[in-house]
């Protein structure tokens, strides 16, 4: 990717990040505490943890993947947890302004006077403190009017400004930030354990069978195994990548198909998590594509590397698979972004990956981003298989998802070309998949019936 694709996407995130964490202050410690010490220290620990996923996202690249584990796993469950408290606190939303017009209609307030106290003496005074209404005398002097000073309560300091400067509206309304406050937070962290228990489970098989017209009779029930998305990396690898690769063996595949975006790191740095690979038994072969994030690394290392544990990568290009002396083609291109990596030679080219082939034979498509079956139909294609998506990975940014991509995930058909698009095996960002479990997908090509 560019410097100035990079430079990009680090401005979107740190916009988006500070966006949420602006809201997330207001909503949490602005309305549930007063001017004083608590607050500030709350707002320092907004800074911090919306510091967290920002040096998670800039350290990819400057740390080893080991120096990075720590801060990816704090900085990136972090965001999920902050996404799903957002989330949370919009919905309840209508409860906060209910709640505050109830307040304000219905409290009567107690003035206090501006002047000099006059009055019983230290028992009225005392009486006042019980009932929540008085207010601190040197704060009172400090800041010139009753109605701007403070008291302190418990170590909390209560503003008594409001719109009708009732001190006992405002510790209602308070009271009521609190209350949500803790209902959004409790529904963000189950919400996000549970994401990270799916996130983290084993995929699950589905089975999609495929009508192909033109397919060979002797082609029929042909398995192609595929899956998208490990995005191996600081928090994914390791036993949960192993697990995936016994998965797909389990499959029995004729094909295995890898849709992009299988890495996250350097091959010196996931040349063990990225081993299993090896261990992969297919028919008629191992085929790989790029995704976006192979272009966010040493793109030509792995282009080398990946060969050397039995995986074929298609760039642009096509191969035949047959059995019983029946063919159809496999075809692969390159990910839509890999043109601006600044790689000679690098970059989707469906007219080269199908030129000089015979139309009258089936071609399926490996292309990682579902966007490239627009090319695909116009180019007759039969199927393409396609990532990148995650299903969503974090409902409800499915739907935001679908502003770029013709199609979240599953089984679709554009023109004559059917799509499908797998959920993935892995996640980016938050440790969390809610609901988009990760998959393993077997496509069973089927010939058309007479």
């Amino acid at each position: 990717m560019s410097v100035i694709g990079l430079l990009g996407f680090g401005t979107v995130v740190l916009l988006a990040v500070g966006l949420l964490h602006a809201y997330l202050w207001f909503r949490l410690v602005r309305s549930t505490t007063g001017p004083g010490r608590l607050r500030r220290r709350l707002t320092a620990l907004t800074v911090v943890l919306a510091v967290l996923p920002v040096a998670a996202v800039l350290s990819r690249g400057a740390l080893s993947i080991d120096a990075a584990s720590p801060l990816s796993w704090i900085g990136y469950s972090w965001l999920g947890i902050a996404l799903y408290a957002v989330l949370a606190l919009v919905v309840l939303e209508p409860v906060r302004w209910a709640g505050n017009r109830w307040i304000t209609k219905n409290t009567s307030g107690t003035v206090v006077p501006s002047g000099p106290r006059r009055g019983p003496g230290r028992d009225d005074e005392a009486a006042q403190r019980e009932s929540g209404t008085a207010v601190d005398r040197n704060a009172v002097r400090q800041h010139g009017d009753v109605q701007s000073a403070v008291r302190e309560d418990g170590g909390v300091a209560t503003d008594v400004h409001s719109e009708d400067g009732d001190p006992a509206a405002i510790d209602r309304r308070r009271f009521l930030a609190r209350g949500l406050a803790v209902t959004a937070g409790a529904v963000a962290l189950g919400t996000a354990g549970t994401g990270a228990y799916f996130a983290n489970a084993a995929p699950v098989v589905r089975r999609v069978p495929v009508a192909l017209p033109g397919l060979d009779p002797a082609l029929d029930g042909l398995r192609i195994v595929t899956f998208s998305d490990g995005h191996l990396s600081a928090t994914y690898g390791g036993r949960r990548f192993e697990r995936l690769v016994e998965i797909v063996k389990e499959q029995r595949p004729d094909v295995v198909a890898i849709v992009g975006d299988l890495v996250d790191g350097n091959v010196d740095e996931l040349r063990e998590d990225v081993a299993p690979l090896a261990d992969l038994v297919s028919e008629q072969g191992v085929y790989f594509v790029t995704g976006n994030h192979e272009y966010f690394v040493d793109t030509r290392a792995w282009m080398r590397h990946l060969p050397t544990l039995g995986v074929d990568v298609l760039r642009n290009e096509r191969v035949a698979i047959g059995r019983g002396g029946a063919t159809f083609d496999l075809a692969g291109i390159d990910d839509r972004t890999a043109a601006r990596s600044g790689l000679p030679g690098h970059g989707a080219d469906l007219d080269a990956a199908l030129d000089g082939r015979d139309d009258s034979t089936p071609v399926v498509l490996l292309a990682h981003q579902p966007v490239m079956v627009e090319q695909a139909a116009a180019a007759g294609v039969d199927l393409q298989l396609s990532g990148h998506t995650h299903g969503g990975q974090l409902w409800p940014f499915d739907y935001a998802i679908r502003l770029d991509q013709p199609t979240v995930e599953g089984l679709s058909r554009h023109g004559d070309t059917q799509l499908y698009v797998t959920s993935g095996a892995g996640y980016w960002g938050p440790p969390m998949r809610i609901g988009a479990r990760p998959e393993v997908t077997v496509v069973e090509l089927r010939a058309p019936r007479t």
